[in-house]
């Protein structure tokens, strides 16, 4: 047995939970229960990062404390992952006070890689990063991912010397030593690298009070990056436990799961972090795509977003869970429309497994056909190595797919042996057909089960039960929005 640590970037509390933030969510929590199955111990990280000048402005702006308003903020994530069916080990505030405290003794660790200097140049106030000239140059003045112009500041600074680590960062990603997936992204961090300045890890108490103290100079707060990048460590008791087995047998992470607009944090100001620590890199960076909507982007101001919940609410969590998982590319862009979702539901899941589920419990119910026992994970996954190689390689849309090949190839055997009619005829051999076509769906709800949990337990609780009875509808037929 292995252990595997596995972390999912922590979102912002200025706003409610969105659909990139499940997607963080479902992929973790697909390879944790695939880890798990195999066997091996998980570690499997989630949280909220909750300083910065945003969330203080938000708290303000709703004429509330901000230590409460960051509280009932930090709880709706967390009920939100609750209701996905995510199963995470941890939960990190970056407001708790070890967390606070852990990341002024990695500022101390850190101080021969940090310098003091005057900046004047351009900021964006929504992502709470500093941007280069050639970046204002390249967006016309305006953030992309805002909608809004960027602003000059002139302000003292502490940074964190990128340039002692680029070699070795260089190194570490054209190397595979930090693994960058999907592979097109790699090349867009080696680029970024090149020209990455030393980044700027605090700002002036006056212009940002909501925040971790710098440690020596209480004028200057820690910059919100380098405080929400440490949770990935603080969550397992660093530096107090670095010789300890809490840490050290579970860093480096296994996998880092993050959207594609803050990869380059992970892959450039992270490792340097780590580097100046001599702790060793993460093995892997997962950066997933965006969920589109009808082909755009979504953006509050465009007023085109999807509420999580209102989708959850509509067929339940395992349709949420199949389509996310299925239909959204585990890498790149995908589309979500509400005549896709629809489509998903009842022509895949309530007819290729629902319908299947239902007709073989029915046959199996009516000719007494005796239970079959469920395969093991780890048994059948040896037997079926392109899936394995698919969920080691992170392809989890891809293995998704494979499985429901193995649903739909079920669901073709049933009618190409009518076992109903070699019941008439023969019936020792239609029990048989029954028993093989049950064995073979065993295997395809046990393969399964990292994806749709819920629905793997039920498909193998109905089939191995003492007798075999034909359930209510697992997906009832829906009407069309």
């Amino acid at each position: 047995m292995s252990k595997k640590y596995l972390t999912t970037a922590i979102p912002y509390v200025n706003g409610t939970p969105h659909l990139g933030h499940a997607i963080d969510y479902l992929l973790a929590d697909v390879y944790s229960r695939y880890e798990s199955a195999l066997g091996n111990e998980v570690k499997f990280q989630t949280g909220t990062d909750e300083h910065g000048n945003k969330i203080f402005e938000k708290a303000k702006s709703a004429n509330l404390p901000v230590e409460e308003y960051t509280k009932t903020n930090s709880d709706l994530f967390r009920d939100f992952i609750k209701k996905l069916g995510v199963s995470p080990t941890d939960f990190i505030r970056t407001t708790d006070a070890a967390h606070k405290h852990r990341v002024q003794l990695i500022w101390q660790r850190l101080e021969q890689h940090i310098y003091a200097k005057d900046y004047e140049g351009w900021y964006c106030n929504g992502c709470e990063n500093f941007i280069t000239e050639k970046e204002y140059a390249d967006n016309n003045g305006v953030c992309p991912d805002h909608q809004t112009p960027y602003i000059k500041l002139s302000e003292k600074n502490y940074y964190l010397k990128i340039s002692d680590f680029k070699p070795k960062i260089k190194a570490a990603i054209e190397s595979d030593e930090l693994k960058i997936l999907p592979e097109f992204r790699k090349h867009e961090v080696l680029k970024l690298l090149a020209d990455s300045p030393d980044v700027s890890i605090s700002r002036p108490k006056k212009n940002l009070s909501w925040g971790i103290e710098v440690p020596g100079d209480p004028s200057q707060v820690i910059y919100v990056w380098l405080d929400a990048l440490s949770n990935y460590i603080t969550i397992l008791g660093y530096p107090e436990t670095e010789h300890s087995p809490e840490f050290t047998d579970f860093w480096p992470a296994a996998v880092q799961f993050v959207g594609k607009d803050i990869l380059r944090f992970h892959a450039i100001i992270w490792p340097a972090i780590l580097l100046a620590l001599n702790l060793p890199l993460p093995r892997v960076l997962h950066s997933h795509g965006h969920v589109l909507l009808n082909g755009a982007k979504m953006s509050k101001s465009l007023g085109n977003t999807i509420d999580p919940l209102e989708v959850l609410e509509k067929y339940g969590l395992p349709a949420f869970r199949y389509y996310f998982l299925r239909h959204i590319d585990t890498f790149a862009d995908s589309d979500f429309t509400w005549e896709k979702y629809d489509a998903a539901y009842n022509n895949e899941l309530a007819n290729d497994l629902g319908n299947l589920v239902q007709r073989l419990a029915t046959l199996c119910s009516k000719n007494s056909v005796a239970p079959v026992s469920a395969p093991s994970f780890p048994e059948v996954v040896i037997e079926n190595p392109d899936y394995s190689a698919l969920m080691e390689k992170l392809e989890f849309s891809n293995a998704f797919d494979y499985v429901w090949e193995k649903v739909k190839s079920v669901n073709k055997k049933i009618d190409d042996e009518k076992p109903w009619s070699l019941i008439k005829t023969d019936p020792a051999a239609g029990v048989a057909s029954l028993s093989s076509l049950v064995a073979s769906l065993l295997e395809a709800a046990v393969l399964l089960s990292p994806f749709l949990p819920e629905t793997s337990e039920k498909i193998i609780k109905i089939f191995t039960a003492e007798k075999i009875v034909a359930p209510e509808p697992l997906f009832p037929k829906a009407l069309k929005a």
